[in-house]
């Protein structure tokens, strides 16, 4: 278990905070701190009310929530998006309406889940040829046939 810090911004005064549905859940639902209209086809960048402190060498994921996307087509882009340690502005959630029909968003509604998680490191070493594999250099749809 990790401790992030939550400042609530005014405008998210009166909002629940982000929390497991379950026991078992990975995710914890976030709420919209907004109302408004997502038009079929439309995005927007849904705020929450709230800024966090990650600690360093963690991230949090933002993922929609399934419910939205089965019987409303609504859905985040940037998928999973990601919240760095070191950002300290207000969380937004990108919705998108990829349903046939305008999506009421209102405040204080469910619109999203956040999953911390440990980031890792990398650094890339330039190579002047990798390692073979049964695969190759076969891309997209290539390993189901």
């Amino acid at each position: 278990m990790i401790e992030i810090k939550l400042h609530r911004l005014p405008h998210g005064a009166d909002l629940p905070l982000p929390k497991y549905a379950s026991e078992a859940a990975a995710g914890l639902d976030i709420a919209s701190a907004e109302e408004l209209v997502l038009e079929p086809g439309e995005r927007h960048a849904v705020a929450t009310g709230f800024a966090v402190e990650i600690p360093h060498g963690y991230e949090i994921q933002v993922r929609p929530r399934s419910g939205l996307a089965i019987r409303n087509g609504i859905t985040c882009l940037n998928t999973p998006g990601t919240i760095d340690s070191d950002y300290r502005g207000e969380v937004k959630v990108i919705l998108i309406n990829l349903g046939s029909e305008p999506f009421e968003i209102r405040r204080g509604e469910r619109i999203a889940q956040l999953v911390p998680a440990p980031v890792l490191r990398a650094h890339f070493t330039e190579s002047v040829s990798l390692a073979e594999t049964a695969r190759g250099s076969g891309g997209f749809g290539s390993t189901g046939r």
